[in-house]
């Protein structure tokens, strides 16, 4: 059906129900004529009368109360469904899904999501654990955690932790068998433990930097994990040198469990950012956990 003879049919069910053009007229927002002349249009389409006119009132003919009985139902389902769509803007609800590395999960999202979840009962968030710079657009993803080096130009970015240090560590049993490194090149004497991309398939060159000086360096050893976790188990066990991010090594540090190496060598990285598509339509609910995961210095 054309959108115009909807339009008419609205207007006919608005002057039906007032019994009054004046009263339809100013809850449609139009003048009387102009509801008038859509009315007399409407009925020359049909062939048939729909209302009877007097000075003082208005009131629908027998074709118009069939018309009034035949669609008035319906356009009732349209307004309470447009008016169920104005509660979720007071209400906000909905799943949203995100994409993150098992680091940023742990100590960025999970921490804040503890807080914000509690009072928005209706929305729901999926964390799908993914060291891969997945394409979140393609694998339909509302948005995405990354280092803020890693998010593409042509998405928005909005920085929701610190800048983040990684770290060489290893245990003190380890340690009292081999000499501790002075420099990232003697880490290729070192047991370490490596760590595979998912991305690529390939392994972590660690990274370096000093005095604007950057470095890459593969290294080698027993192990190959999967995650910043399990590098760290590992490394506690004595079985190598662990490159992680500082904040989960450092009340292993602060105990002695672990000691860091080449510290000069690590300078801080932008930290982890959501990022999603600049195109996106933010719904409430979006809106409500971009703000709740906001860093705020």
């Amino acid at each position: 059906m054309p959108r115009t003879e909807l339009n008419d049919l609205a207007a006919f069910l608005a002057v039906a129900r007032e019994r009054s053009f004046t009263r339809a007229a100013a809850g449609l927002g139009v003048s009387q004529s102009a509801l008038s002349q859509t009315l007399r249009g409407l009925e020359a389409r049909l062939g048939l009368r729909l209302l009877t006119r007097t000075t003082r009132s208005v009131a629908p003919t027998e074709a118009g109360e069939r018309l009034l009985r035949a669609v008035g139902p319906a356009f009732e389902q349209i307004e309470a469904g447009l008016a169920g769509l104005g509660d979720l803007r007071e209400k906000p609800a909905g799943t949203i899904r995100i994409t993150t590395g098992e680091h940023a999960a742990e100590t960025i999202l999970w921490p804040k999501l503890a807080a914000f979840l509690p009072d928005y009962p209706d929305i729901q968030v999926e964390i799908a654990i993914d060291r891969a710079l997945t394409d979140i657009v393609a694998e339909r993803y509302d948005a995405g955690v990354r280092l803020g080096e890693q998010v593409e130009k042509d998405m928005v970015a909005v920085r929701i932790g610190p800048d983040l240090r990684f770290a060489v560590v290893g245990a003190p049993a380890y340690l009292a068998r081999r000499a501790p490194p002075l420099t990232p090149q003697e880490l290729t004497a070192h047991s370490c433990i490596n760590l595979r991309l998912s991305t690529h398939g390939g392994l972590y060159a660690w990274e370096f930097e000093k005095d604007g000086r950057e470095l890459r360096v593969r290294v080698e050893g027993q192990l190959i994990v999967s995650n910043t976790f399990q590098q760290m188990s590992a490394a506690l066990a004595g079985f190598g040198l662990a490159y992680v991010p500082e904040d989960i090594a450092r009340q292993h540090l602060a105990a002695g469990r672990l000691v860091r190496l080449l510290q000069d060598w690590s300078p801080p990285w932008p930290g982890y950012h959501l990022y999603y598509p600049s195109r996106r339509q933010s719904s409430p609910a979006f809106a409500l956990l971009v703000e709740a995961l906001r860093h705020r210095r």
